[in-house]
């Protein structure tokens, strides 16, 4: 069989291994296509890459760190938790450039940010400059659904990537249970006697599970009982409690936010807490541990700190603030993620992550590639699960140019906040010539462009960024925030709409307008406001492509996160349980009679 390409590189065909064999038999035992039984030799690629590389025992990655061994909580020889005490033994200044990867406009194609995440921590080290990188852990909804997984792929993987994927130390699990038992406290509440005079019909409070499960969008819960009401499920990552867990700096911070978050109103239009519930304590007590950041490595033996997961719509979509913490008292780099485009993740974590965490960033790398701008130039629609459309795999620079109108927004969205931005073109092997050389034309405003092959060379791949990130770093100005946080949340709305997503305003519902006047009632109007709003499009129309104007966006209800210190409008239609395809990623995994893991996806 030919030698087949990886990011314009050959790469020799090796026979598919003993656990790749047995996937493609299952695949066709199920009948799947020839394509899912490509997919199936190209996912155990990856795996194969993976189990190539040494990893070493975590104690020396976070000796290499300076991180004592009596700070290390090991789970198995390849991932430990970090105790809080640590920092009695670190610098009691971060030291760190700090650099905060986003991208252009997600598409269904994935833009591989993960993987240039990961892929410039490989480089800098490459090229001499101690780097860390900070990710967000994957959430099993999107794991068995569409994504896969969020580890990277190929050469730029952080490992072991099952491990990550699935349960990794058990941080999700305990949101999930510290957030069901809130909604047991209050159900319970109302069974004994309701002393707070909680209103049934004011709950916003709604119960989690880490699945894709659009049957518990909608349901009903104490059937027969007091407070006999119609509820909803939320996937965990987009719990209040998970957004709190990626912001809290210590035990007593966590402690005190669980203690705000606010669940319902009483009968006199007083907000109900989880303080007032008292069960902020016990939620602490299950979440005490999750708190520790998680310390992994990648595959060149980087140090990877891969702790909190909040969704990246309705929460921050941003790694957390304790292990940007010790990244940056430990390392020359910290390269850390933020979800979705510069609008959403890039934007909250300007907003939101850096007033709490008080790191100012270096350098923004925004991830574009050349399959994304020809879908921003708004004649190609890829549909998940569907046949990529052949016209996608030609060469046509005339459509990469007018998509490019969406990578020059992100541009301005990123320079807006006095930060250099360096672009990272995602290397594909269908790529040609004329049409990276177009992408190069279109960013001449950013502080650098630079074609990144992290997937097939690792560091290697990544080195040029990594120069052109270190180049950067000297340039920032004064660093800005998108809004004023003394702003009210109305103001801040609108600016976001206006100035970052490039409308001509938001329209608020009856329904919004009547929370807003609630929460300034409250004395809450003033919180940061973390737009929930499609990743899809710079606009609430997730089929707007590239960089439209001329709308507005329409805000149907404006919920409340008081203890992770934020309000969320809703803007059009966004779901806060995703669902399953019609032929979702877990049908395809399985495990052999030795127990591996079988068409597991990256």
């Amino acid at each position: 069989m030919a030698p087949r390409k990886e990011g314009g590189f050959i790469v020799p065909f090796r026979p598919p291994s003993a656990e790749t064999a047995f996937s493609i038999e299952r695949n066709r035992i199920r009948g799947e296509s020839a394509a899912d039984i490509i997919r199936a030799v190209a996912i155990h690629t990856d795996f194969r890459i993976a189990k190539t590389a040494r990893l070493k025992p975590i104690l020396e990655i976070a000796r290499d760190l300076g991180i004592p061994e009596k700070h290390v909580e090991q789970y198995g020889p390849h991932k430990a938790k970090i105790r809080l005490d640590v920092f009695e033994d670190l610098p009691a200044e971060p030291k760190a450039k700090y650099v905060v990867v986003t991208a252009v406009t997600p598409t269904p194609l994935g833009e591989g940010k993960t993987v240039n995440t990961i892929g410039l921590a490989l480089g800098l080290n490459r090229i001499g400059k101690k780097a860390v990188c900070c990710l967000r852990q994957p959430s099993l909804g999107p794991v068995f659904g569409i994504k896969g997984g969020a580890t990277g792929g190929g050469k730029s993987q952080v490992l072991p990537i099952e491990e990550i994927n699935l349960h990794l130390t058990g941080d999700i699990h305990a949101v999930g249970a510290a957030h069901n038992l809130l909604a047991a406290f209050l159900d319970n509440h109302l069974h004994h006697q309701n002393r707070l005079e909680v209103s049934p019909a004011s709950i916003t409070w709604s119960r989690v599970v880490d699945m894709n499960d659009r049957a518990l969008r909608r349901i009903r819960v104490a059937i027969g009982e007091i407070g006999e009401r119609e509820s909803f499920f939320e996937i965990t990552v987009a719990s209040e409690v998970m957004a709190i867990l990626a912001l809290a700096t210590s035990y007593r911070d966590l402690r005190d936010r669980l203690a705000r978050i606010i669940v319902a109103e009483t009968s006199q239009g007083h907000p109900v807490t989880a303080g007032a519930l008292r069960s902020a304590g016990a939620m602490a007590l299950l979440v005490r541990d999750a708190l520790k950041p998680n310390l992994l490595q990648t595959i060149e033996n980087t140090p990877a700190f891969i702790h909190a997961g909040p969704f990246g719509n309705i929460a921050h979509g941003n790694s957390s603030v304790l292990a940007d913490w010790i990244a940056a008292r430990t390392a020359e780099y910290v390269v850390t993620e933020a979800g979705f485009g510069a609008d959403l993740g890039f934007e909250k974590f300007v907003d939101i992550k850096c007033p709490v965490s008080r790191l100012t960033p270096d350098v923004a790398v925004i991830v574009t590639t050349v399959r994304a701008l020809k879908v921003h130039a708004g004649k190609i629609r890829v549909v998940p699960g569907k046949p990529l459309p052949p016209e996608l795999l030609q060469e046509d620079p005339d459509a990469v140019a007018a998509g490019t109108a969406n990578l020059r927004r992100m541009i301005e969205i990123v320079k807006r906040t006095g930060i250099p931005a360096v672009v990272a073109i995602n290397r594909f092997p269908q790529d040609t010539d004329q049409e990276l050389e177009t992408i190069r034309q279109a960013a001449q405003d950013a502080d650098g462009v630079e074609l990144v092959e992290a997937f097939a060379r690792g560091g290697a791949g990544a080195s040029a960024l990594a120069q052109a990130v270190d180049r950067a770093a000297g340039k920032s100005k004064a660093f800005r925030p998108f809004v004023d946080p003394a702003w009210p949340a109305r103001k801040k709305i609108e600016t976001l709409a206006t100035d970052v997503y490039g409308g001509e305003g938001a329209v608020l519902s009856e329904r919004a307008e009547r929370q807003l006047e609630t929460y300034a009632r409250w004395g809450l109007d003033r919180l940061a406001v973390c737009m929930a709003k499609t990743h899809l499009s710079l606009s609430h129309d997730p089929f707007l492509k590239g960089a439209p104007r001329g709308f507005r966006i329409p805000i149907k209800e404006i919920r409340i996160s008081a203890g992770a210190g934020f309000l969320y409008p809703l803007a059009g239609d966004i779901m806060t349980m995703p669902a399953l395809g019609s032929s979702p990623g877990g049908e395809r995994m399985d495990v052999d009679d030795r127990g591996n893991l079988v068409g597991f996806a990256q």
